[in-house]
């Protein structure tokens, strides 16, 4: 069901103790009901970490990224990263060597629909599905503000969205997009050396 979405909020929230500490965003849309984004998923298994989408009307979304490197991240990367919403694989590809947000932006594909994730910068993205014969898309943009107990994530949506647009966008609040910026490939490809040689020698 595509339907207008009414602009909401989501707040950070945070319970339990470690090991099994979870936390992430929580908010509600008028449309969709209440959303809950865990990020990361409490670690069940080894070189694995895990954030979560989900709530209300909109399927679950999962990202998960495998590997040695894995133990030492606060939340997933876009490397060796899985991405499912529902019971749907989605597959991802970007260009690592584009020089604007816009070239370094990672393009979705899940069942006969296509999605662009670009970067706003460090703090916010926005996910657009491309118009087809029947539909004539949608934008999803999510940014974040504030700093400690005052951060906020505020979500915007342009056109008529469904559960599964909303989900795949939400997700990626989890997610550490910063290979999508010029500034943050330099970082991610000084970490990645870094992964490698400890794998090779692992």
């Amino acid at each position: 069901m595509h339907t207008t979405v009414t602009p909401f909020t989501l707040l950070p929230w945070k319970e339990g103790k470690r090991p099994g500490v979870r936390s992430g965003w929580r908010g509600v849309s008028p449309e969709f009901g209440e959303v809950t984004l865990t990020c990361p998923l409490p670690r069940t298994a080894p070189n694995a970490v895990v954030s979560e989408a989900r709530g209300g009307l909109i399927p679950t979304a999962t990202f998960e990224a495998r590997g040695i490197h894995t133990d030492t991240l606060r939340l997933p990367t876009l490397n060796r990263a899985t991405l499912r919403v529902g019971d749907r694989l989605v597959s991802m590809s970007r260009n690592r060597w584009g020089a604007t947000l816009e070239q370094r932006a990672l393009l979705l594909r899940i069942a006969g629909d296509h999605f662009r994730l670009a970067a706003l910068g460090a703090r916010g993205y926005v996910l657009t599905r491309a118009a087809d014969a029947e539909d004539p898309g949608v934008a999803v943009t999510v940014r974040e503000s504030g700093r400690g107990t005052g951060r906020r994530l505020s979500v915007q949506v342009g056109g008529r969205a469904e559960g599964g647009d909303l989900a795949l966008a939400l997700i990626f609040a989890g997610v550490d997009r910063s290979a999508l910026t010029r500034v943050g490939a330099v970082r991610s490809g000084v970490r990645r050396v870094a992964e490698l040689w400890a794998e090779a020698n692992s």
